[in-house]
């Protein structure tokens, strides 16, 4: 059963790897599924495959330099030489020595074969990891990490949400990195072009949402929302925003969850309108969508911003807020994120420890490291503290002088903590295929029949 999930979350590692903590990279792969099979493969097979893996590139003998494995060099690793200058300013002799590997597939499966060959030796001190797989690999490699209790980190300082990722059996492992927060960006020239400001598409119900969205399409021929639905991560940010999970107690919660299916209906009557637009890739959704200027609104993690900062002659034209939900309270969810953790094989647990708590903990150095992170790469910080320094005041004139970056991390304490699941990109998938069965271009087939379908397909899946 291990190896079978192991298997199933590197699929989804490797769809994923750009969404999950850089998906600002605009990346062409990022709803991808087709490396599945490759993954499981390789995951089983061993051999060959696993010898071409990149190297993660071990640990130092110097006693001042900590090594660290991490990916995308436009967005993690500028915020790791961010962290690397602002702790130089106290202790001069201090080295981060980063090896960029091409996604982060490549930790997870470095990973997976030092667990399974019961040596970590190969591995750095430190490794960014993705939030979404975190607690299995803690549990399937507990040899692997070192926790970070004794930290001199305030972890009240950080979102509840963005923790609960990294807390696991009561104790804190990884320093949070990137803030996937998630915005509601809307074009204020074509809401006024209508009658509307941003302050009508803030704390409204979806019902009312719609009605709005289906006279911005009448009057203007463009969409309030869309998505690359061949990894659609709608239904999950709707229903986080409302409180509440896709899993209860570790199953499947589809369904007789009232709540799920009404955020179901409003996306298949989205696209039955013409109100939402469901893309058939990632490339289409943001090289079509939204760089090819067919929205007035974009809803995603905060890293879909620079996608959105492509198009220059809108520049001043958009503006950001939270999720519409049911009962029309202001609704908020996050998509993507990591954190840093400190591996088995680390001998400088302590200048680890330091280097963190100092950085990206929230200490001294973090407001150095989060200000040039952010203005270097786009990293927008998930700690509280942080994100009140005078770079993250500063108004952006693309967003019509809102401070954003303020505005996203005061937003980021708000998200609920909901229940996760390591089958959540299986069932991203089934869910997928439900709403593209029940919207009136996929034969307008019975919406609860579709969730039922889907609930037992996810339930074999967990069976095997």
């Amino acid at each position: 059963m291990k190896k079978k999930l192991l298997s199933i979350i590197m699929a989804g590692a490797l769809a994923f790897t750009t969404l999950a903590a850089c998906g600002g990279t605009g990346s062409d792969n990022g709803g991808d599924t087709s490396a599945d099979n490759t993954t499981e493969e390789t995951t089983e097979a061993g051999g060959e495959e696993e010898e071409e893996l990149a190297d993660l590139g071990g640990t130092s003998d110097d006693p001042n330099t900590l090594t660290v494995a991490a990916w995308d060099a436009n967005f993690n690793i500028p915020a790791l030489e961010a962290a690397e200058a602002a702790f130089q300013k106290k202790n001069p002799d201090f080295k981060l020595e980063i090896n960029t590997v091409s996604g982060s597939s490549d930790v997870e499966q470095n990973i997976t074969n030092a667990g399974n060959a019961g040596d970590y030796s190969t591995l750095p001190d430190i490794v960014l990891f993705q939030d979404h797989y975190i607690q299995q690999y803690v549990a399937n490699y507990p040899d692997a990490w070192q926790d970070l209790e004794d930290a001199d980190i305030d972890w009240k300082d950080f979102g509840a949400e963005k923790l609960s990722y990294s807390t696991i059996g009561g104790k804190h492992y990884g320093a949070p990195v990137d803030n996937g927060t998630a915005i509601f960006a809307y074009r204020t020239d074509i809401l006024e072009e209508c009658g509307y400001t941003i302050k009508d598409v803030t704390g409204i119900t979806w019902d009312r949402w719609l009605e709005i969205g289906k006279e911005v399409k009448d009057k203007t021929g463009k969409y309030l929302l869309s998505m690359d639905h061949s990894g659609d991560d709608l239904p999950y940010m709707f229903m986080q925003a409302e409180g509440e999970s896709q899993w209860k107690d570790g199953n499947p919660n589809l369904v007789d969850n009232e709540t799920y299916k009404k955020i179901l209906e409003v996306i298949v009557k989205g696209a039955d309108d013409g109100v939402i637009l469901l893309c058939d890739s990632w490339s289409d959704y943001t090289d079509q969508s939204i760089v090819g200027d067919q929205v007035a609104g974009v809803m995603n993690g905060n890293w879909i911003i620079p996608t959105i900062k492509q198009v220059k002659e809108n520049s001043g034209k958009w503006a950001i807020t939270t999720i519409p939900t049911l009962s029309g309270k202001e609704g908020y969810a996050a998509n993507g994120g990591s954190s840093l953790y400190i591996t088995g094989n680390c001998q400088k647990t302590d200048l680890a420890k330091e280097f963190l708590a100092y950085t990206f903990g929230g200490g001294e150095g973090a407001m150095d490291t989060y200000d040039n992170a952010l203005k270097n790469g786009g990293v927008i910080t998930c700690c509280i503290s942080a994100g009140k320094s005078s770079v993250y005041q500063e108004p952006d004139e693309y967003f019509n002088g809102q401070a954003i970056y303020a505005d996203i991390v005061a937003m980021g304490a708000n998200v609920p903590v909901v229940e996760q699941n390591d089958f959540h990109y299986p069932l991203r998938t089934a869910i997928g295929t439900a709403i593209t069965n029940a919207t009136q271009q996929g034969g307008g087939s019975d919406l609860a029949a579709e969730i039922q379908a889907a609930q037992e397909d996810i339930e074999r899946q967990m069976s095997l």
